[in-house]
């Protein structure tokens, strides 16, 4: 069991499908308003590893500094009243918190910082104090989380973001970090997973993806870290941005769809059968990217984001083909709705891997 702080925001829930995807539970810890001892202490007690992501980056400076404080007293007091205290506790810290001048938000952290590890050092609690980067990913909250997901929404609704002040942004996907919060990989990694780009840059690279995916091509994904915008990217597009007219090109032979465009990078291609009434998928993936497209039959595709009831649903038909793209870190599954067998063709970026299969079983 992992108990987790602020297990309803960003990073939460991008740890939290971490921990699910590597078969483990999470447990939300209730901090500031909601805080309340006894119960913090239970759901903490027992728990494998406690990850404290609970912050406050708006406000005023009072209210970020002492916000952050707050928290990091009431987490630290959880630890040392807990009957049975996880063995390990991770600290989600922030670059602000180096150097010699600091903002409140980074002088908050920094504190927060020292005082959770010395309540771990009185109960002989192993401590990691994990320093994050800008961090970017799937669903964040514009004009909030981060300028990627400000940039990222704002070209998805078809506007034209500013550059205010450009500067050096060092970026890491959020899944990166919560393979780091929940101990999947060393702390170590980090700086092997940071990309550098100017906010300039940042926009022209969402851009230039936006302007590729928008009549349904995949873009160049070479590296990891074109793959990461690319799926965090398309996750603003959300609930429209996701299926695709397929253009049919006719004579008296018969027709000629092109099922998938992508601009670079190794992809696969498969086909199935599925007899009718039967539902192929129920899983989701953390970082592949997938196609579906009906080439015969009728279907049903849905899809639901973790930790909600949230679920969107295509009617497919190969008599009218469209590429139905699937969000990472959604379940998904098609089922055959028709009388006869389903033909489906299925792309995904990446050749499989049995050794890594990126597939993890959840129903929608």
């Amino acid at each position: 069991m992992f108990a987790v702080t602020g297990a309803g925001g960003f990073l939460g829930w991008h740890t939290r499908v971490a921990v699910h995807a590597g078969g483990g539970r999470s447990s939300a810890i209730a901090l500031g308003e909601r805080f309340d001892l006894e119960r913090t202490t239970n759901a903490m007690s027992g728990a494998q590893r406690a990850i404290h992501l609970a912050g406050v980056n708006r406000g005023n400076e009072a209210e970020v500094s002492d916000g952050n404080v707050r928290l990091a007293e009431q987490f630290a007091e959880a630890l040392l009243a807990a009957e049975e205290p996880p063995p390990v506790v991770v600290f989600a810290n922030s670059t602000q918190s180096l150097g010699p001048t600091l903002s409140a938000y980074g002088e908050a952290k920094k504190r927060s910082a020292g005082i959770i590890e010395r309540a771990c050092a009185r109960r002989g609690i192993r401590f990691g104090d994990v320093v994050l980067p800008n961090l970017f990913g799937e669903h964040g909250r514009p004009f909030y989380n981060s300028v990627f997901a400000t940039f990222a929404t704002l070209i998805a609704e078809g506007r034209e973001p500013a550059v205010d002040v450009d500067r050096p942004l060092a970026l890491l996907h959020a899944q990166d970090a919560a393979d780091v919060l929940t101990g999947a990989v060393s702390a170590d990694l980090v700086a092997e997973r940071v990309r550098e780009r100017t906010v300039s840059e940042l926009l022209a690279d969402l851009t230039r993806i936006a302007e590729v995916y928008r009549n349904g091509e995949i873009p160049e994904l070479a590296s990891t870290f074109d793959r990461d915008l690319f799926n965090s990217y398309r996750s603003y597009t959300l609930p429209t941005g996701l299926s695709f007219t397929m253009k049919a090109h006719a004579d008296e032979r018969g027709s000629f769809a092109e099922l998938v465009r992508a601009h670079g990078g190794e992809s696969q291609t498969s086909v199935s059968t599925t007899h009718p009434g039967i539902t192929r998928g129920q899983h989701f993936h953390r970082r592949k990217v997938e196609r579906f497209i009906v080439i015969s039959g009728t279907a049903t595709i849905a899809m639901r984001r973790l930790f909600t009831d949230q679920i969107l649903e295509f009617e497919v038909s190969g008599d009218a083909p469209h590429a139905v793209d699937m969000p990472t870190m959604w379940a998904h599954r098609i089922t055959n709705t028709g009388t006869d067998d389903l033909l489906t063709a299925f792309w995904t970026n990446e050749l499989f891997d049995p050794a890594h299969p990126d597939t993890i079983a959840e129903d929608v």
